[in-house]
C-alpha cells in the first residue's frame, strides 16, 4: 500500500456530504489495517448525536452502539459525553446482538454525563413537526421522530438528566423525569398546540415505527412486543402520561447498566498513553452541523472533529480526519439540493432503490457528485483522507447509459460564479450547478479488488471527483505535500467489496488526464 501513514492515534471518521455516505463501513477497515501495526485500535467512541444516526458494518445495523461492535479485537466501545441516549433503546440493540454472539456490555462504556433521552423528547419532537405544519403551515422538517434535538435543548437549557442519575437513589430520578415531563406536556399543549388526536396519534405511531423496527428480536424472543407499545404511557386524561409507569421503565433499564457506566475520559487517555488507537465516530456529516450547516436542516450536534475532544472529554490535540462521501449525493427532508436529478432521469430511478436510511427506512433524494460541498468540508473541516463509496452503483445498467455529472462551482443568476458554498441560504437557493462531464462505463466492478483492474472511464472520474474537491478545498493557494489519501474506494455493498491499493492522489489525478 503507497498510503502515508496516519498523522495520529485519534482517528475521525466523518461524513462530509448530508450524511448516509457509508461511514459505518470505514471502522472495520481501519481497525484491520492497523491490527498489526504498533498502535492498534482500542476504542471506538460514538462521539455525537443519538438513536438518529444509523451506521452499518460487517451487514449489521447500529444507532446507538458504535459500530465497533462488529470488530472483536477492539476491546473498548465507547459512548461520549456528547451523545444523547435512550438506555431503552441501549438494550434494545444490545440484547439481539448479545445473542448473534458478539459481546457488546463487557466491552461498553457509557459516560457518567452522556445525556438521557426519552419518551418526552420524542413527543417534543413530534409535536413541533406538527406545529411546523399545522401552525405555520411550512413544510415538514423531515424529523427522524427520535427526539434528538429536544434532548439537546434540555442540555442548553440546563435540564440534564446524566447517565450518573441512574448511580443516585431513585426518588432522585424521579423527580427530575417529573419536572422534565411536566414540562413537555405544557409545551406540547399550550405551545406547540396539539390536538387531542394528533397527541393520542403520537403514541401509536412510535409504536408501529419501533415494532417494524425491532420485528425480528420481536420473533427472536429477544423481547415481547409489549416492550415497543408506546400507548401504555399515556394518561388517564388528554396531555397527561402515566408517570409511575414510565418512571419504572427507564429507571430499569438504566439502572441495569448500571456497570457500563463510568469515565470514558480516563479510558481514553490512558488507551493513548498506552499508544493505542481510537478512532471518533460520528453522526450525520459536516453539512448537518448545528452551527456550520443550514437551519432548519441541521441536527442538534457539532458533528465534525473538534466535537471528539468535547464528547471524550480530553485536551486537544493532533488527530487524523477522514472524510466520508459517495459517488453520488444524497439528501433527506427539505434541504436546498443544488444537484437533484429529475425523477425521470434513469440513474435516478435505479439510484433510489438503494437509498433508504439504514434505519428509519426513509427515501432519500439522490443528485450528482457535488465537489463544492466536499471541497468546502476539507478546507473548514481540516481532513487527511477520503472514502468514497457506491462507485459500483453508477455503472450502466438497464436504461442507464448517459455520461456522469460532477458539479465544480455554482453559477449566480447575474453570471458570478461561486466556488465555495454560501454561508447565506437565501443566495444558494438561487444557484445554479456548473459541471463537468465524464464518460461512463458498462463493466461490471463489484468484483474489482484492485484499482488498476477499473475500467478507464471508472478511474478517470475517480480522478475527476478528486481534482475538483482538491480545487475546492485550496483555492487560492498552493496544494500542499502530500494531499490527502483516497485512502479506501467501495465498489459494492459486501464488507470485502473494498479497493485498498488506490495510487496516491496526485497518480490519480496524473493518470485520468487532468
Amino acid at each position: 500500500m503507497s498510503l502515508t501513514p496516519f498523522r495520529s492515534q485519534i482517528i475521525a471518521d466523518v461524513g462530509i456530504s448530508f450524511g448516509d455516505e457509508g461511514k459505518g463501513r470505514l471502522i472495520p477497515e481501519v481497525a484491520e489495517e492497523l491490527r498489526t501495526s504498533p498502535a492498534p485500535v482500542s476504542v471506538v467512541l460514538k462521539v455525537n448525536g443519538g438513536a438518529n444516526s444509523g451506521h452499518t458494518a460487517a451487514g449489521l445495523k447500529f444507532n446507538l452502539l458504535p459500530c465497533g461492535v462488529a470488530v472483536s479485537t477492539i476491546p473498548h466501545l465507547c459512548i461520549g459525553s456528547g451523545v444523547v441516549a435512550d438506555p431503552r433503546k441501549i438494550w434494545w440493540e444490545t440484547r439481539p446482538l448479545e445473542r448473534k454472539g458478539y459481546a457488546v456490555l463487557d466491552r461498553l462504556l457509557i459516560d457518567e454525563r452522556t445525556l438521557v433521552a426519552d419518551l418526552t423528547h420524542r413527543l417534543l419532537d413530534l409535536a413541533w413537526e406538527d406545529y411546523r405544519t399545522n401552525v405555520l403551515r411550512e413544510e415538514p422538517r423531515g424529523s427522524t421522530g427520535r427526539g434528538i434535538t429536544p434532548a439537546y435543548v434540555d442540555e442548553v437549557a440546563q435540564w440534564q438528566i446524566c447517565f450518573s442519575d441512574f448511580q443516585a437513589g431513585p426518588n432522585y430520578f424521579a423527580r427530575k423525569l417529573a419536572q422534565r415531563a411536566d414540562r413537555a406536556l405544557h409545551t406540547i399543549r399550550h405551545v406547540c398546540r396539539v390536538s387531542e388526536a394528533a397527541w393520542r396519534g403520537f403514541f401509536q405511531r412510535l409504536t408501529e415505527a419501533e415494532q417494524r423496527a425491532n420485528r425480528e428480536s420481536i420473533e427472536q424472543g429477544d423481547f415481547p412486543a409489549e416492550e415497543f407499545d408506546f400507548n401504555r404511557f399515556l394518561g388517564p386524561e388528554p396531555f397527561t402520561l402515566n408517570l409511575e409507569r414510565l418512571t419504572e421503565a427507564y429507571w430499569r433499564a438504566g439502572t441495569a447498566l448500571g456497570r457500563q457506566i463510568g469515565e470514558v475520559r480516563e479510558l481514553v487517555l490512558r488507551e493513548l498513553d498506552a499508544g493505542h488507537s481510537i478512532i471518533g465516530e460520528f453522526g450525520q456529516s459536516y453539512w448537518l452541523d448545528k452551527r456550520q450547516g443550514f437551519s432548519p436542516n441541521v441536527t442538534a450536534s457539532h458533528t465534525f472533529t473538534p466535537e471528539f475532544f468535547q464528547s471524550a472529554g480530553i485536551p486537544l490535540q493532533r488527530f487524523h480526519a477522514f472524510g466520508v462521501a459517495k459517488a453520488y449525493d444524497t439528501k433527506v427532508g427539505t434541504h436546498t439540493f443544488l444537484t437533484q436529478m429529475e425523477d425521470s432521469h434513469p440513474l435516478c430511478a435505479r439510484l433510489k432503490q438503494l437509498e433508504y436510511g439504514s434505519t428509519t427506512g426513509r427515501q432519500r433524494m439522490v443528485g450528482w457528485y457535488d465537489a463544492v460541498e466536499k471541497g468546502d468540508a476539507l478546507r473548514y473541516g481540516g481532513f487527511h483522507d477520503l472514502m468514497i463509496n457506491k462507485l459500483d452503483a453508477l455503472t450502466h445498467a438497464g436504461d442507464w447509459r448517459g455520461e456522469l455529472l460532477v458539479c465544480t462551482a455554482y453559477e449566480a443568476p447575474d453570471g458570478r460564479v461561486h466556488r465555495h458554498v454560501p454561508r447565506n441560504e437565501a443566495v444558494r437557493k438561487t444557484l445554479r450547478p456548473v459541471y463537468q462531464r465524464c464518460p461512463g462505463w458498462a463493466e461490471d466492478i463489484a468484483e474489482v479488488r484492485h484499482f488498476a483492474d477499473l475500467p478507464r472511464n471508472a478511474r478517470r472520474y475517480v480522478g475527476a471527483m478528486m481534482k475538483a474537491v482538491l480545487d475546492v478545498a485550496y483555492e487560492g493557494r498552493e496544494w500542499p505535500a502530500p494531499l490527502p489519501n483516497l485512502r479506501y474506494l467501495g465498489v459494492g455493498p459486501l464488507p470485502d467489496q473494498i479497493i485498498k491499493d488506490v495510487p496516491t492522489t496526485a497518480e490519480i489525478i496524473r493518470a485520468a488526464g487532468f
